[in-house]
């Protein structure tokens, strides 16, 4: 049975630090390379530009710093520059679905593992994750570049070591299979799949977001760049062949061979109309729990999509025996 969540209409979830916005005069004490991109909107209000990738790689830096404790990051050029509010939002609700169906609090502690797929160069979701509830996590990449940076960066900071591990996805056909090894358990996983089906839908998608923003083709001062064709991404960031509904049916399929060796699984899935097709697949491999939760930052809505083949009572002693050793 498909479960649907209705979550906070007003912004972020509670616990998300920045659901309160940004304190620009702070993160720039913290990061005074972010002063030059910082601006002033028609309103009054300080604000980047967006589409700016250096602006929002800034934004990015000043945050993990204030935050999480992270006192360098940084990504190769042209690599998925996240933003990361949202990102936040997808951990917190996670912590939410783990403290079903009897936890008060969301379990904290590295005895929780949580494996990331496709977790890129940023190395977000394991940063937010280990720093928020001390989890432990595996993240996953096809692109040997990714995987490499990402492991300095975990090598730059003292407050990520011991938590994260990255491995390297040798088969472009697999998700989960050569990473889930043998006698592993996770209590999550979690992924941001490639939505677009093709690099000319990719760039069309990267255009809406720019009217959407209200972006000209100038730049709006002398310290903004002109936006780009990209919001920054590399091909298996941004699309795949046949799409966000095409990763999904495959995952949900793999998903099935690593049952009884995951709690939770779980995807963002940022196109509506895929839900229907997803809750098919879902059902021709016996998922026995299945939920929908829905995000909002702004005006924008989004959702996860979580599923998991134990019962309620199998997921409590799950729980029983791997939370309370």
């Amino acid at each position: 049975m498909v479960k649907k969540q209705q979550v906070l209409k007003n912004g972020l979830h509670p616990r998300n630090p920045h659901n309160q916005g940004y304190d620009f005069d702070q993160l720039v004490a913290l990061l005074p390379d972010l002063k030059p991109f910082v601006v002033v909107t028609p309103k009054g209000h300080h604000s980047i530009n967006f589409a700016d990738p250096e602006a929002v790689k800034h934004l990015n830096r000043a945050l993990l710093k204030q935050y999480y404790n992270v006192s360098f990051w940084d990504i190769p050029e042209g690599y998925l520059c996240p933003a990361i509010p949202g990102r936040a939002d997808y951990i917190h609700y996670l912590a939410d679905l783990l403290a079903q169906p009897h936890a008060k609090q969301p379990p904290r502690g590295k005895h929780i593992q949580v494996l990331d797929i496709g977790a890129g160069a940023n190395c977000v979701y394991p940063i937010l994750g280990s720093q928020s509830y001390g989890w432990s996590f595996v993240g996953s990449d096809i692109n040997p570049i990714a995987v490499n940076c990402a492991k300095q960066l975990i090598r730059a900071n003292q407050s990520l070591s011991g938590k994260i591990e990255y491995r390297l996805q040798t088969d472009s056909q697999k998700i989960f299979k050569h990473i889930i090894q043998a006698g592993e358990h996770f209590d999550l996983t979690l992924c941001n799949p490639p939505f677009h089906s093709s690099e000319a839908e990719a760039s069309a998608g990267t255009e809406r977001k720019l009217r959407n923003l209200n972006l000209s083709r100038e730049p709006s001062s002398k310290t903004n760049k002109k936006p780009t064709l990209n919001f920054g991404g590399q091909q298996t960031e941004l699309w795949c062949k046949g799409g966000e509904i095409a990763f999904l049916r495959q995952m949900v399929k793999e998903s099935s061979e690593y049952a009884a060796q995951c709690l939770w699984f779980s995807s963002l899935v940022s196109k509506k109309e895929n839900l229907p097709a997803l809750y098919q697949a879902l059902k021709a491999v016996n998922a026995k729990q299945v939920q929908t939760i829905e995000m909002q930052q702004g005006q924008k809505v989004s959702r996860i999509v979580a599923w998991s083949f134990m019962d309620l009572p199998q997921q409590l002693q799950w729980q029983q025996f791997r939370w309370k050793r």
